[in-house]
């Protein structure tokens, strides 16, 4: 699997960080043979034959939400929660929360889903797309205290926007 540019962001966020702008070309995880497999790998997933359709569509109803929202992006989001839940159950450790999908295969995409819901509740300014870069297309939940994080990392958006202030601050000199 090739190297993701932004990794570490909820799990919501991270499906949709599946697919990157990369030199002019658009790279895609599931893609990539066993691309599947090692992103749900990192997510402690098992690799469940089927599951790569229901998180393509999960993937594309998260972006349509975030870029287009409207009745039809709610209507498809709605659709994915609706094949699972979460069911109440208390354990002899606990309280715990099942979670029940009608499909093996929806589960991971579901799971996604239900993270976007859970972000929402926490704090929807934090979830924001890269700005620093115009053909970004990375989300990431910004956690730092005052929310005001621009890009999706350092490494790549950040060293980019800021080697274009230097420039700019260098030429007007």
């Amino acid at each position: 699997m090739s190297q993701r540019p932004l990794i570490g962001e909820p799990i919501a966020l991270d499906l949709l960080n599946t697919t990157w702008p990369e030199r002019g070309e658009q790279r895609d995880v599931f893609d990539e043979p066993g691309g599947v497999a090692a992103w749900l790998a990192e997510w402690g997933l098992p690799d469940t034959p089927g599951a790569e359709e229901p998180l393509r569509h999960t993937r594309s109803v998260l972006r349509e939400v975030l870029e287009s929202p409207g009745a039809s992006a709610e209507r498809a989001l709605n659709e994915v929660l609706a094949r699972g839940r979460l069911r109440p159950e208390l354990r002899q450790d606990g309280p715990e929360e099942v979670i029940e999908v009608e499909e093996a295969a929806w589960r991971p995409a579901w799971l996604a889903a239900y993270d976007y819901l859970s972000l929402l509740r926490a704090r929807p300014e934090r979830i924001k797309r890269c700005s620093a870069h115009p053909v970004c297309t990375l989300y990431f939940d910004d956690t730092t205290r005052n929310g005001t994080r621009r890009w999706c990392s350092m490494e790549t958006c950040g060293n980019r926007a800021k080697a274009a202030r230097h420039y700019r601050r260098e030429r007007t000199a």
